[in-house]
């Protein structure tokens, strides 16, 4: 909409077109009303980063390579100005691409060029400027931050300060540096301790007692929406309401 200030290309996610479709439709909105055109290339494939995790090394890296092609030609054929993820458990994984083939003589140079484009839809947003956000004025946010974003790729600031100027009152939630329990895999290979992790941060968000809990990854949204009575949203559907989307799903008004 508008004049046209980027050209970006989305990862779509594995479990997340899945589990949470309204996520991307929510990003999509949001980036296009900010100016930006995006595209989904439509060999794009699943990002490699659960397998890598799960030490499949062999099957994550021709997940990866196939990403790897299909980005940098996107890059050469259309031109983009950025690679965008909305699941940060996918972001940690693709931001490492350049490490992970470094020492690859057919890949290297391509998987560089293609993560210095990768950054979280809570950057791109940031940098774009929200503008005027009107619809949610007042609503209590608590900023559930994912260990894959926080530690992982050190986004903190983005996500909180882009909530506050659409208008929500963000509230913190106590431990916020310690897991929910989802970790990728994690909370179907290790479900006890995922479920002591998801009790313990289910009780410190009661404690600040939110109208709604926003998390930047599908994983961390489903953990927590497991163990409390409020509606959990991905980030981006918060700001594609307040700048003139839909109301996410459960959302009170404020």
């Amino acid at each position: 909409e508008g004049e046209k200030r980027l050209r970006v290309a989305l990862l779509t996610g594995c479990a997340q077109q899945v589990l949470g479709p309204q996520i991307n439709d929510a990003t999509v909105r949001l980036l296009t009303r900010l100016g930006a055109e995006v595209v989904i290339p439509k060999d794009m494939g699943c990002c490699g980063a659960l397998t890598f995790h799960m030490g499949e090394r062999k099957r994550s890296h021709k997940l990866m390579q196939h990403n790897i092609e299909v980005w940098h030609r996107e890059l050469e054929e259309g031109g983009l100005d950025a690679i965008v993820l909305n699941t940060s458990g996918c972001g940690t994984a693709v931001k490492e691409y350049d490490y992970i083939f470094r020492h690859d003589p057919e890949l290297a140079d391509k998987a560089r060029a293609v993560t210095a484009l990768v950054r979280d839809v809570s950057e791109v947003v940031a940098d774009l400027g929200l503008g005027e956000a009107t619809n949610a004025k007042g609503l209590k946010v608590a900023y559930h931050d994912a260990c894959s974003l926080q530690h992982g790729q050190k986004v903190v600031e983005a996500p909180r300060q882009l909530l506050t100027e659409a208008g929500f009152e963000v509230v913190e939630v106590p431990e916020a540096h310690i897991c929910c329990g989802s970790a990728g895999t994690y909370n179907m290979l290790q479900p006890k301790l995922a479920q002591q992790l998801q009790a313990r941060k289910a009780e410190h968000i009661e404690r600040v007692a939110p109208q709604v809990v926003a998390a930047g990854n599908i994983g961390c949204m489903e953990q927590i929406a497991g163990g409390v009575e409020v509606p959990v949203v991905h980030t981006v559907e918060l700001l594609d309401w307040a700048t003139g989307g839909p109301r996410p799903a459960n959302v009170p008004r404020g």
